[in-house]
């Protein structure tokens, strides 16, 4: 019959932020789950823009000249990088899903990409909306 250690035994870690060593992919995949979040609270600016347009000119004037506004435009640039980095994961992930991409180099490339993707396209929506005057 086995004998019971007399203590018990201390649990091993379980791996968390503090224990890995940062890369790109694991920076992604972080991002791609916060996006994913800020999304959802995007949607809340969208429902207040629908309500304020059904509201009248007043409240529609006021819910405008917020999201006009420098912290305003901040919140919406961060929306559109929100936006432009999760469609970049989601597309790294249906890559995945067909059995590409999975190489270190590989992954590593596409989440350089993916960001790099998620700002310049954000970049170029607000140089678009500046020179058609929509700011």
């Amino acid at each position: 019959m086995a004998l019971a250690s007399p203590g018990a035994r201390e649990r091993p870690l379980s791996p968390h932020l503090l224990i890995w060593r940062w890369h790109v992919t694991m920076a992604m995949s972080i991002f791609t789950r916060v996006t994913g979040g800020a999304l959802y609270a995007g949607i809340f600016l969208l429902a207040g823009w629908a309500l304020a347009l059904v509201s009248g000119k007043e409240t529609y004037d006021l819910y405008m000249g917020l999201l006009g506004s420098f912290l305003g435009k901040l919140v919406l640039f961060g929306f559109t990088v929100a936006v432009f980095l999760h469609l970049a994961g989601g597309l790294r992930h249906l890559i995945w899903d067909l059995g590409k991409g999975y190489a270190k180099g590989e992954a590593s490339a596409s989440a350089w990409a993916a960001m790099a993707f998620a700002v310049v396209a954000s970049v170029a929506v607000w140089v678009i909306a500046a020179m058609t005057g929509a700011l």
